[in-house]
C-alpha cells in the first residue's frame, strides 16, 4: 500500500530533509526540524505523489488517503491536547502548500482552519480575549473563501474598509470583538451573496475543501509561470502541510515574523528579517502594517522608531538566534524562516535555503567556505551560473523609480539609457557627436550591425530571445529588449507610440535588458564589480573546471572584453560583421554585384588589408591563444544596397548605372536564404572570396608572429559543410594561399582547417569530413534550425504556443535540444574522434553560454564551448560545476 501522510511532531518525525521530493521542502524541512528537537507544531504532509494522483484520478482524491489523514490528524490531537472538530476544545489548523522547489508566494495557504460559529466562543472562552477569537475567524473566512471557495479577496478588503471607515479606525488592531462580530456578518453575506449557499460549518468540509485546493494551486496560472520561469517540471507536484495552529495575535506578548540568516541582498553575515507584534503571518507579507526589525543593529540602521524583536521580546528573541545559528551550521546554508511567537514562546514554522541575489550568493559562498562550513568545491556549486548576469552588466537602482511605458523580453541583460534614434545611421552620427542613444527599430538586420555597435542598447517592437538583435546584442554585451509588441514605431514620423506616451527621435529612454520594461527618462544606474567575492569563485571554478572557455567575438573591444572575464581563446570570428563599417560596405557591394571574376577579384583586393588589420589586431589580443575564424557564411544578399542612395553610392563607385545595379540586386535574391546560396557554397562558387580572407588570415598570423615574437596559430573554419568534397574544394584554395603566404613572408606558418558541424548530414557523416577536418565547431543556432525545421527568427511567434501547452519544455535556441540535436552531436563526436585521433571539438552556437547545454557539453567531452564575451564567466563557472558533478 502508497504511504500517502507522513507526521511530524513531539520530538519525532516519519520523514526527513532528505526526502523533499516525497514531502516537499517545507515538509521535509518541518520533518528535520522536529527530528531536531526544534520547537516546531505537530502536523502530517501529504506527499507529492499523492497530488500527481489526484490530477491522474481528475481531481479525486486517492484510495486510503482519508484514512491516512484523520489518523495523523488525531495524533497531532492528542499531542496537543485538543480534538479536530470538537466544539469546546477544537484543533485548529494551517494547510500550506510546499512543492520540492522553492516557490515563494506562488500557491496557497489557509489559516485558523475548523473555526465556525461555536468553535470561536470556546476559542474566546478558553483564549480569554474575545477580540483575538473574532479576529481569528473573520481571517479564517476571508482565506478559506478567497483560496477554497474563490471569492475574490477583494470583496472582504472593501468591506472592511468601509467599516473601518465608518468607525474611525485606521488599524485592524483598533477593532474590538463586537466590531468583528459585525464585520463576520457581512463576510458570510457576502460569501452567500457570490455563491448562493452559506459558508461551510462542517470543520471536515474545511479541511477536504482546503487540501483540494491547495493540490489545485499547483496548477494556477501563477504557479504555473513560475514553474516556466523556474524550468520546474509539472510533474514534482506540491504537498499538503496540516499542522497545528499556533497564534501571534494572541496579545502584545505574541508575535509573527520572517527572517533570513544572513542578508539575501547583500551576503553579510547578520540576521535579518521582520516582524509583527499581535499579527499573524499574512500581515507581514501583505503590507497592511508596517513591519518592525528583528535586531536593534538593523533598527537603528533603518532609522526606526518601533522597538526591535531583540528589544520587546528578548528571550523569544535570544532562542530565536540559537535556533538560527544551529539550522545555518545544520544545512550549511542561509536559510529563509518562517516562526511565531505565542504568549513568549517562540515556534518555528519553516526553514529553507533563503532566495538571494547574484551578489549575496557570491560571498555567501565564499565567506562560508572560510568559516569551514562548505569547501570550495561546494562554495562554486553554490552560485547559480546564469545569476551572474545581475553582475557583468550595468543594472538600475532598486531604489529607482520606473516609469514603465512598455514591457517586452528580457533579451540581453543589463541596462541601458539614450537617446532614441530610429536609424543605425543616426546611431552611428550620435555616437561621433558624443551622444547616448538606444536604437529602436520594428526589428534589425545584419545591415543595423554598425548602428547596434553604436548604439548603448537596442530595442525592438518584433523578434524573439533568440532574433537577430537578441543574439547580436549579447554577443556586444549590450542591453536589449525585443518583441516589446504594446509598443509601436513609426519611421515616417519619427514616433515611438506607447499607451498614453508618445516619444520621438531624441527623447530620453531607458531599457532593462533583465526583465524586458521600457522606461521613461533617464534611471538611477549600478555600476558592476569584479573583483573580491567574484575573483575568487572564478579562480575556484577555474582550478575545478575541464572545458576551456572561449568567445565568439570579430571587434578587438569584444576580444578585450572577453579576456577580461578570462577567455581562453576566440571560438568563433564572424568575419561577415567585419563588412558592415564605412568603405567596407562599399567595396563588399562592389565584389558582390560584379559580374566577372575580374571584378570580384578588384573589390577583394579593397578589403583585403582591411580583413588583414582586423585579423593582426585579435592576434596580438589572444596574445597566443587559439583564433577560430569562420569564413563568409551569410546569404550575399544582406549586403546589397536597400535605398535608392545606397544604389546610387555603390553604382558610382563602380561606374555602372543604377538601373543595371538594380536588376543584379533582383537576380541575387532568395525565397529561402536561410537554406540558400551560403556558407561553403559562397567558397565553392566564388573561391576568389574564401582565398582573400585565407591570405588575410595568413599574413596577419605572420605578422602578428613578428611583432609579438610568439607564434600564432590560426583556425580557419569552412561553415555549412554537408558533402564531403566541399570540405576537400575549399581546403585545397586553403592550402594554396597558406603556401603562397609563407613562400614570400619566409615564415612557417602552423594552422589549422576545420569545419563547422550546422547541417544534419554534417552530423551523420562526421568520419569522412573528419579526415580532412582538424577540428569540429558545434555551430549549433544553424543545427537546431536544420534539425527542427524552423526558423529561430521567426520561431517566438508559436514557440511560447507549444510551451505553454506542454508540447516542448523550453526554447530549443535557448537551450540545447539533448534529444535531438544533442543526439547529433553526440554522433558527430563519436564519428569525427574515430576518423581523427585527438580532433578538437567545441560549440560556438549561442548554446555555449548556456549552463544546462553546457552540462550536456561536459558529458560529450568537447574540449571547449564558445559563448560571447559577457557570458564568458557564466561558462566557465557552469564548466565548473559541470566537472563536479560528472
Amino acid at each position: 500500500m502508497t504511504k500517502w501522510v507522513y507526521s511530524f511532531g513531539d520530538g519525532k518525525a516519519e520523514g526527513r530533509a532528505g526526502d523533499r521530493n516525497l514531502l516537499g521542502g517545507k515538509g521535509a524541512n518541518l520533518a528535520e526540524m522536529s527530528s531536531l528537537g526544534l520547537p516546531v507544531p505537530p502536523g502530517f504532509t501529504i506527499t507529492t505523489e499523492a497530488c500527481n494522483t489526484y490530477f491522474e484520478k481528475e481531481e479525486k482524491y486517492p484510495e486510503g488517503l482519508k484514512d491516512e489523514v484523520e489518523k495523523a490528524l488525531a495524533e497531532v490531537g492528542r499531542i496537543v491536547g485538543r480534538k479536530f472538530g470538537d466544539r469546546q476544545n477544537s484543533l485548529l489548523v494551517s494547510v500550506r502548500s510546499g512543492a520540492r522547489a522553492s516557490m515563494p508566494g506562488m500557491m496557497d495557504t489557509v489559516l485558523n482552519l475548523g473555526l465556525n460559529d461555536e468553535t470561536v466562543k470556546a476559542l474566546a472562552e478558553e483564549s480569554g480575549d474575545e477580540r483575538f477569537a473574532y479576529d481569528s475567524y473573520r481571517r479564517f473566512i476571508q482565506m478559506y473563501s478567497d483560496v477554497v471557495l474563490g471569492v475574490d479577496h477583494g470583496n472582504f478588503e472593501e468591506i472592511l474598509e468601509d467599516e473601518k471607515a465608518k468607525l474611525g479606525h485606521d488599524l485592524d488592531t483598533e477593532l474590538t470583538a463586537a466590531e468583528w462580530r459585525a464585520v463576520i456578518d457581512l463576510y458570510k453575506a457576502k460569501v452567500k451573496e457570490e455563491l448562493g449557499e452559506p459558508f461551510p460549518q462542517e470543520p471536515q468540509a474545511q479541511l477536504w475543501g482546503a487540501i483540494g485546493a491547495v493540490f489545485s494551486s499547483w496548477m494556477n496560472q501563477r504557479a504555473i509561470t513560475y514553474r516556466r520561469l523556474h524550468d520546474i517540471p509539472e510533474s514534482w507536484g506540491t504537498a499538503v502541510n496540516v499542522q497545528a495552529m499556533v497564534f501571534g495575535n494572541l496579545g502584545d506578548d505574541s508575535a509573527t515574523g520572517v527572517a533570513f540568516t544572513r542578508n539575501p541582498s547583500t551576503g553579510d553575515n547578520q540576521l535579518y528579517g521582520e516582524f509583527l507584534v499581535n499579527a499573524q503571518g499574512e500581515d507581514v507579507v501583505a503590507g497592511i502594517r508596517t513591519p518592525q526589525n528583528i535586531t536593534e543593529a538593523a533598527r537603528q540602521a533603518a532609522g526606526s522608531d518601533k522597538p526591535s524583536l531583540e528589544k520587546v521580546m528578548p528571550d523569544a528573541f535570544a532562542s530565536f538566534v540559537d535556533i538560527s545559528s544551529r539550522l545555518e551550521s545544520h544545512y550549511r546554508d542561509m536559510q529563509d524562516l518562517e516562526f511565531t511567537i505565542e504568549r513568549g514562546k517562540l515556534w518555528m514554522l519553516q526553514t529553507r535555503n533563503g532566495k538571494r541575489t547574484a551578489r549575496a550568493a557570491m560571498k555567501i559562498a565564499v565567506d562560508m567556505a572560510a568559516e569551514g562550513l562548505i569547501s570550495k568545491e561546494e562554495a562554486v556549486q553554490r552560485v547559480e551560473p546564469a545569476s551572474l548576469d545581475q553582475l557583468l552588466h550595468p543594472t538600475i537602482d532598486p531604489d529607482a523609480k520606473r516609469d514603465v511605458i512598455g514591457i517586452g523580453l528580457p533579451a540581453s541583460p543589463g541596462a541601458a539609457t539614450g537617446e532614441i534614434v530610429f536609424s543605425s545611421e543616426a546611431a552611428e552620427e550620435a555616437k561621433k557627436a558624443g551622444r547616448k542613444v538606444i536604437l529602436v527599430r520594428v526589428e534589425t538586420s545584419p545591415e543595423d550591425i554598425h548602428g547596434m555597435h553604436a548604439a548603448e542598447g537596442i530595442l525592438t517592437t518584433r523578434g524573439g530571445m533568440t532574433s537577430h538583435a537578441a543574439v547580436v546584442a549579447r554577443g556586444m554585451g549590450k542591453p536589449c529588449v525585443s518583441g516589446a509588441g504594446s509598443l509601436r514605431v513609426d519611421y515616417r514620423k519619427g514616433e515611438l507610440i506607447a499607451a498614453g506616451a508618445t516619444l520621438k527621435a531624441g527623447d530620453l529612454i531607458t531599457i532593462d535588458g533583465g526583465n524586458g520594461q521600457v522606461l521613461k527618462g533617464e534611471v538611477a544606474m549600478l555600476q558592476p564589480e569584479l573583483s573580491g567575492d567574484f575573483a575568487a569563485i572564478m579562480e575556484w571554478a577555474d582550478q575545478i573546471r575541464r572545458m576551456k572557455v572561449r568567445t565568439n567575438a570579430e571587434t578587438p573591444a569584444d576580444a578585450r572584453t572577453a579576456r577580461s572575464f578570462g577567455a581562453e581563446g576566440i571560438g568563433l570570428c564572424r568575419t561577415e560583421h567585419m563588412f558592415f563599417e564605412g568603405d567596407r560596405i562599399v567595396a563588399m557591394r562592389e565584389m558582390i554585384l560584379a559580374d566577372t571574376e575580374e571584378g570580384r577579384r578588384a573589390a577583394l583586393a579593397k578589403l583585403l588589408p582591411m580583413q588583414r588589420s582586423d585579423f593582426v589586431e585579435l592576434f596580438e589580443i589572444m596574445a597566443g591563444l587559439p583564433v577560430t575564424i569562420r569564413l563568409l557564411d551569410p546569404p550575399l544578399h544582406e549586403f546589397l544596397p536597400k535605398t535608392e542612395e545606397e544604389i546610387a553610392e555603390v553604382a558610382k563607385a563602380m561606374g555602372v548605372s543604377a538601373d543595371k545595379l538594380r536588376q543584379r540586386t533582383e537576380a541575387l535574391h532568395e525565397f529561402n536564404p536561410m537554406l540558400g546560396h551560403r556558407g561553403c557554397r559562397l567558397a565553392v562558387s566564388y573561391p576568389e572570396i574564401a582565398e582573400m580572407q585565407a591570405q588575410a588570415i595568413f599574413e596577419a598570423a605572420a605578422e602578428a608572429a613578428r611583432k609579438t615574437g610568439s607564434p600564432v596559430v590560426p583556425e580557419v573554419m569552412v561553415p555549412l559543410v554537408g558533402i564531403v568534397k566541399e570540405l576537400e574544394y575549399v581546403k585545397q584554395r586553403i592550402d594554396d594561399v597558406a603556401k603562397k603566404v609563407m613562400e614570400k613572408s619566409g615564415r612557417k606558418i602552423d594552422y589549422l582547417v576545420g569545419t563547422m558541424i550546422e547541417l544534419p548530414r554534417a552530423a551523420l557523416r562526421a568520419d569522412a569530413i573528419a579526415k580532412d577536418a582538424e577540428f569540429f565547431s558545434f555551430g549549433t543556432n544553424d543545427l537546431t534550425q536544420t534539425t527542427f525545421g524552423i526558423s529561430r527568427d521567426d520561431a517566438a511567434s508559436f514557440l511560447e504556443v507549444y510551451r505553454k501547452k506542454d508540447i516542448i519544455a523550453q526554447d530549443p535556441f535557448v537551450s540545447l535540444d539533448v534529444e535531438g540535436v544533442g543526439e547529433l552531436v553526440r554522433i558527430a563526436a563519436e564519428k569525427g574522434r574515430a576518423a581523427r585521433k585527438g580532433i578538437k571539438l567545441g560549440i560556438c552556437g549561442e548554446h555555449g553560454g548556456d549552463p544546462s547545454s553546457i552540462r550536456f557539453c561536459e558529458e560529450v567531452g568537447l574540449d571547449y564551448v564558445s559563448c560571447s564575451p559577457f557570458r564568458v564567466p557564466i561558462a566557465r563557472l557552469a564548466a565548473a560545476q559541470a566537472a563536479a558533478r560528472s
